[in-house]
């Protein structure tokens, strides 16, 4: 037999798929697809683009972002660590301590090589 927690996420997953297809093919038909000048032009925020939209950034941005998105994760990870503190005793404290020392690891690592400067 099927357990109906199963049953209900089935459903709820199918009805999911069905909601963004029915909703994505009616999208398709129903918006107008006429090309016009404004249209194709960049959107800037509103006001008048000035030169191309294809400018390059340097790559300390994308790497900074990426260290921004990692120590965010971690957050997270040392969160629910801290939610469940009481019932881990001191292994847990010395396993949230090794982590924490090689973000601290990472960290330094990335400073020294001058990825945390912003400019």
């Amino acid at each position: 037999m099927i357990n109906p927690a199963y049953l209900y996420a089935g459903i709820l997953l199918a009805a999911g798929f069905i909601f963004v297809i029915v909703t994505m093919t009616l999208v398709s038909f129903l918006s107008p697809h006429k090309r016009t000048k404004e249209k194709l032009q960049t959107y800037e925020s509103g006001e008048t683009p000035i030169g191309s939209a294809w400018v390059q950034y340097p790559l300390g941005f994308y790497i900074f972002a990426l260290l921004f998105v990692a120590f965010d994760v971690d957050i997270v990870f040392i969160i629910s660590w801290a939610v469940v503190f009481k019932k881990l005793s001191f292994f847990g404290f010395f396993e949230i301590l090794i982590f924490i020392t090689v973000l601290a690891l990472g960290l330094a690592y990335a400073w020294r090589k001058g990825v945390i400067r912003w400019i």
